[in-house]
């Protein structure tokens, strides 16, 4: 495996991509990777919709300010997070999770309760948020798997979450839109982003030492 740095030195917001099909093998590494990431109290209050159908990306790519790589990908990731954090979800989680620990479930009734009382504390926007800023650990997590495989990525939140959710029906499945993530391979000879150097603040602006 390359280091980390120089894998996110290479990767760069892809403006341009060729339309070329990742093979699914390398997909399932991208998906499992977000499958694996963190989340709060290991909720996972996200879903993914992989996208690969070229008419369905059409009909998404003026939802998505006409970006490029809605269209030009090879697989379009919608990231789909809670809309709410309901105690039927919550139980559902500690539920399987008991299941598949086998073990009693007293042993998790604290860290059940205190999330029914945490999330039940807060307004409906605050816990969509929460449930979004969970999803973008996963999506970075997608990011640096399909670079390790030399594949590129570009993150979008410039779209109309409301039509995007309103054309997958997701409020039906209490469900919102958070972030796009265009999956594919660099356009070289038309990607005018390619040859920018990668520019980030100056780290002593970045981090401070206490």
């Amino acid at each position: 495996m390359k280091d980390i740095i120089e894998l996110l030195n290479w990767r760069y917001a892809t403006k341009r991509m060729t339309g070329e099909k990742v093979p699914e093998n390398q997909i399932d590494i991208i998906l499992e990777a977000s499958h694996l990431a963190p989340s709060g109290i290991g909720l996972q209050p996200y879903e993914i919709i992989v996208v690969t159908d070229p008419e369905i990306k059409k009909q998404i790519l003026p939802i998505a300010m006409n970006q490029a790589p809605v269209t030009e990908s090879s697989h379009l990731l919608i990231f789909a997070v809670w809309d709410q954090y309901t105690e039927e979800r919550i139980d559902k989680v500690f539920d399987h999770l008991i299941a598949k620990r086998n073990t009693d479930s007293t042993s998790y009734e604290r860290q059940r309760n205190f999330a029914k009382q945490f999330f039940g504390n807060k307004s409906i926007e605050e816990n969509f948020h929460h449930a979004a800023k969970q999803a973008h650990i996963a999506l970075g997590m997608s990011i640096i798997a399909a670079a390790s495989q030399g594949i590129d990525t570009t993150p979008m939140e410039g779209f109309d979450a409301a039509s995007l959710d309103a054309f997958f029906d997701l409020p039906s499945k209490g469900l919102r839109s958070s972030m796009l993530l265009a999956v594919g391979y660099r356009d070289i000879e038309n990607d005018w982003n390619l040859k920018n150097e990668k520019v980030r603040k100056p780290f002593e602006d970045f981090v401070t030492y206490i």
